[in-house]
């Protein structure tokens, strides 16, 4: 399947960035839609085969004139907090619905969708069961002839993520890091092996109708990232896991200032452990980075021995 086009549905997000380079990279002209075009200036908006698009996604409309003149679609739209009218039900059910219809209304033949590991329409936590419910409508377009993949990576890290970037601006700030769900277990990613799958996937038959989880090489637990955060940073600060009551009411209580750094819905997700049960997928001819390769050069900062460490990495030695 040749594509030349792609409308990117969340293009000025952590993912999205990374997707939009590696498709410019490949000569492929992209549209990116965005409520705020200035604030991606920068980075988005001087590449040479962007356009960069003051619009309204939600719209079917304007949804429909976007996708128009398009070979493929991804949609890259996610929140982990829900405020005002932005709630998991428009942006994970609604929205991939008016994709779908979209694409079918103009014969676009290709849509890829990105979702969350775990996502089940009996998870624990509201943002999962809707990122489920979204995948579900991806997936019911397959039948008509859109060829659609999904992919379910776990938590994304990367310059400018809201992961760990927020547990270093916690240890900097604290003595002691209080932490809920201490114990819960992820397996990072990083965000440019998650942009290097979906732009390899894009027009590769293989890949038409499945959905793969993405994770990264190794699983910790959380207690063992902030502490490796801690440790990145030169910063000898004691973590304390709370006990389930505990943590409920610091959720609660961070839920209500301004910025939402966790929820109490973020803990119910985090009753199921955030790890992929096989490996990284072959499909995709490369091996996962290791989060040490990275996090050191965007937390603390880059040293001629990191940066060697992280070249050493990428070419396999």
């Amino acid at each position: 399947m040749k594509i030349s086009s792609v409308c990117v549905i969340g293009g000025t997000g952590l993912i999205g960035r990374h997707v939009v380079q590696r498709l410019v990279a490949r000569e492929v002209f992209v549209r990116v839609p965005t409520r705020r075009r200035e604030r991606v200036k920068e980075e988005l908006i001087l590449l040479p085969t962007v356009d960069v698009i003051n619009a309204d996604v939600h719209d079917p409309r304007v949804l429909s004139r976007l996708i128009a003149p398009a070979d493929a679609v991804i949609n890259l739209v996610g929140i982990l907090h829900q405020a005002g009218r932005e709630t998991f039900e428009r942006n994970h059910v609604e929205l991939p619905r008016k994709i779908v219809a979209a694409c079918r209304e103009h014969g676009v033949k290709r849509l890829l969708h990105v979702s969350a590991l775990k996502a089940s329409l009996d998870a624990p936590s509201a943002y999962l069961r809707s990122k489920a419910e979204g995948e579900s409508q991806i997936r019911s377009a397959q039948a008509t002839g859109l060829q659609t993949t999904v992919f379910r990576p776990s938590v994304v890290y990367g310059r400018g993520d809201h992961f760990l970037n927020l547990f270093a601006k916690l240890s900097r700030l604290l003595p002691v890091v209080p932490l809920a769900c201490a114990d819960a277990r992820f397996q990072p990613i990083f965000v440019e092996d998650v942009a290097h799958a979906i732009t390899r996937s894009l027009g590769d038959p293989y890949t038409f109708g499945q959905t793969f989880n993405l994770c990264g090489p190794r699983v910790y637990s959380l207690r063992e990232l902030v502490a490796y955060v801690c440790s990145t940073l030169g910063l000898h600060r004691k973590i304390i896991g709370l006990p389930e009551s505990l943590g409920m009411l610091q959720a609660w209580a961070l839920e209500h200032l301004p910025g939402k750094l966790m929820t109490r819905d973020n803990l119910y997700s985090m009753r199921l452990d955030n790890t992929c049960d096989a490996g990284f997928p072959e499909a995709f001819g490369f091996a996962p980075t290791p989060l040490e390769a990275v996090v050191p050069t965007y937390l603390a900062g880059v040293t001629p021995r990191r940066r060697y460490y992280w070249f050493r990495f990428r070419a396999r030695r």
